[in-house]
């Protein structure tokens, strides 16, 4: 930590992700976006780079449920009828997977009551977890995020899922406006386009603490082996 004209800034990873203080995101890892029978797996979306992410980012999700860590998963939603899309929305929509699109109609995916926007098995939220749906690509917009957050005392959100240069990215860049810190495990988060991925963690890189999860996993670990002495002493 250091001072700087009278304001304690964290600077270790030790200090960031206390769990006292910590919020592990994990964003949007529902069907539709990531599982080969889901909206974009079934355009011939290439889903490859989850095949790395996904175990990382359960270790990391286990490792904050078994240390205090708060959990929120993000549930990407779309209304039917195109209720939640504005005119530019949809626009934004005809931006993403162009070729997979193929020209076709938007992209329609995370439909409440669908299979699709349901979390896959190994992302699945315990009872007591909170989740919040979203209807943009940032956590925080139009949803209760950011009071969920400050009514549990959180000063830090890491941030993982899918996808890096998408919901990552915004949710990170809100997170930072509404003056949280933001911690990036590199290794638990992914994306569909590698080039895009790349492009968005070398921005991110520069903004952002960036750590692996183990290494986060480490901290929440040893943070909780530290209070179960002081509670034994």
């Amino acid at each position: 930590m250091i001072n700087i004209e009278g304001k304690d800034v964290f600077t270790e990873l030790e200090e960031l992700v206390d769990p006292a203080h910590t919020a592990l995101i994990v964003v949007d890892m529902q069907r539709d976006f990531i599982e080969p029978d889901g909206a974009f797996g079934e355009l011939g979306i290439d889903l490859s780079m989850y095949e790395k992410s996904r175990p990382r980012l359960a270790a990391l999700l286990a490792a904050a449920r078994l240390n205090g860590t708060l959990v929120v998963h993000l549930q990407n939603t779309t209304l039917p009828k195109r209720m939640s899309d504005s005119p530019v929305q949809i626009r934004f929509n005809f931006r993403m997977h162009e070729e997979a699109r193929r020209e076709g109609p938007p992209l329609r995916y995370t439909i409440p009551g669908t299979r699709g926007h349901e979390f896959t098995d190994d992302f699945a939220p315990l009872p007591d977890e909170l989740v919040v749906r979203k209807y943009r690509s940032s956590g925080f917009w139009g949803t209760n995020l950011d009071m969920l957050l400050r009514s549990n005392g959180i000063n830090t959100v890491v941030v993982g899922g899918c996808t890096t240069e998408g919901c990552i990215e915004s949710t990170a860049r809100d997170a930072m406006f509404n003056d949280y810190y933001v911690v990036i495990p590199e290794d638990c988060v992914a994306s569909d386009d590698r080039a895009q991925h790349d492009a968005s963690m070398l921005l991110m890189r520069h903004r952002f603490d960036i750590a692996a999860g183990d290494e986060i996993g480490r901290v929440w670990e040893n943070h909780s082996t530290m209070s179960r002495s002081g509670e034994r002493a």
